[in-house]
């Protein structure tokens, strides 16, 4: 699935990445514990997280995440802005609660990392 199916389905908007709407994604992980993002070895996956603080970009960068949904609308800052530019990372913000992002998903087709 694409970001910009994604982003549909979310009704999200994308903050950055908008040239990459056609950046497939093949699972999804949900999680505030960045800890347990750290330990993700998968390629293609999308991190969908209420927690939306600098940390959760420098995880996703670590993990080599390239996009995520930041739920519970959540806003970014200029400053985390700028770090997922720098980064490559796709970022959205959805109004919706992370357990009904992660539904309509799932429901879309999207695969769960475990």
């Amino acid at each position: 699935m694409t970001v910009a199916e994604i982003a549909s389905i979310l009704d999200a908007k994308i903050i950055t990445g908008q040239d990459r709407a056609h950046h497939k994604i093949e699972v999804a992980f949900a999680s505030d514990l960045m800890s347990d993002v750290l330990t993700l070895k998968d390629d293609n996956v999308l991190l969908i997280t209420g927690l939306a603080n600098l940390q959760t970009l420098r995880t996703a960068e670590m993990s080599d995440i390239h996009c995520i949904v930041f739920a519970r609308n959540k806003r970014i800052t200029p400053e985390m802005q700028e770090l997922a530019k720098e980064n490559d990372i796709i970022v959205m913000e959805c109004k919706y609660s992370v357990f009904k992002t992660s539904g309509l998903l799932y429901q879309a087709g999207i695969s769960p990392i475990f």
